[in-house]
């Protein structure tokens, strides 16, 4: 699905892809860490979901269908932080367990989150050991860098072999620059108790700054750009069409330099209630009415100037949520 037309007056750089991860879940706390699982007490009536680069809102009403109060925890995964060099949008350069904005809100009272978090390289997890290191787990941050430089060569070599960090130090005018670059990833998950009373409902609410990524170029609109493997990706993930590459050629046919934001949430974790989400909404804000924007789903209509909305009875989400932003830029003369 697509949904077109051209240019925006905000130039969008960084990053590889940072997914904005995120339905709750009932969780548990087992020896791994914080664990998902399913239930079939507690029930998704209604999920409203607003999407856009700059906020990402969540409001749930749950229903517990037993006839017992039932206590346990609720998990919110925020998004994977990849240690690059392009860094992410949206994430805290101060404060290590805040990566973007985050608050909860739980009956019309905001409430205070626990949070977990963890660094894996690839599949394999070694929290234990940068925390044993005495480095910061977030690869983000400044202090983490300069922790890093600081170990001696034989842990800094450990760390190169697991594939955890790069060794990007140079020499220049007869100096050596220390730069050793963390390339794991962090994850971080914010959970609490919440007690679901018997025959109630509960209105849960979400509201964060997305870690979105994006490119300051885009192979859309560029009959070989289209051609590449890349695109190929793209169009699939995103679900591109005629439509939005007529668009994108548009742009580019009046000078305007592209560029993509991307925007991912996670959605297939809303399966793990006792039933199909019984109300599900999604508003899709592409930002500016100049933008191209695209994504796949069923039944999208226009729901405002900028927004895009999908609405669905009785939904269990088979894949995850990826939106793709194209914005166009007149170059400075």
């Amino acid at each position: 699905m697509q949904i077109t037309r051209a240019a925006l007056a905000v130039l969008v750089a960084l990053s590889v892809v940072a997914p904005a991860r995120a339905n709750d879940s009932v969780a548990a706390m087992g020896a791994g860490g914080l664990v998902l699982r399913r239930t079939d007490g507690i029930e998704m009536r209604s999920e409203d979901l607003y999407v856009s680069a700059r906020e990402i809102r969540v409001q749930y009403v749950f229903f517990n269908r037993t006839d017992q109060d039932i206590s346990t925890l609720v998990a919110f995964p925020m998004p994977d932080i990849a240690g690059r060099p392009e860094g992410d949008i949206g994430v805290s350069q101060t404060d290590p367990t805040m990566l973007t904005p985050f608050t909860t809100v739980v009956d019309g009272r905001r409430i205070v989150t626990n949070v977990e978090q963890r660094a894996f390289a690839g599949a394999v997890e070694h929290t234990d050991l940068l925390k044993g290191l005495g480095v910061p787990l977030s690869p983000h941050l400044p202090a983490t860098t300069e922790a890093l430089g600081r170990l001696p060569r034989p842990q800094i070599d450990q760390l190169i072999e697991l594939g955890m960090v790069e060794d990007r130090s140079w020499d220049a005018a007869g100096e050596h620059h220390v730069d050793i670059a963390p390339l794991w990833t962090l994850r971080t998950t914010h959970y609490w108790t919440q007690v679901f009373p018997r025959g109630k409902a509960v209105a849960i609410d979400h509201r964060y700054t997305p870690a979105i990524g994006g490119s300051v170029g885009s192979p859309f609109g560029d009959p070989v750009g289209e051609a590449s493997e890349a695109a190929t990706e793209e169009a699939a993930r995103y679900c591109t069409d005629d439509a939005f590459r007529r668009g994108a050629r548009r742009m580019r046919a009046r000078g305007l330099t592209l560029s993509e934001t991307w925007v991912d949430y996670v959605l297939i974790t809303g399966a793990n209630w006792a039933r199909p989400i019984g109300d599900f909404r999604l508003t899709v804000d592409k930002g500016a009415s100049g933008n191209l924007v695209s994504f796949c789903g069923q039944g999208v209509r226009r729901t405002g100037g900028t927004t895009f909305g999908i609405h669905r009875k009785n939904y269990t989400p088979a894949s995850d949520l990826s939106v793709l932003i194209l914005t166009g830029v007149r170059p400075a003369r």
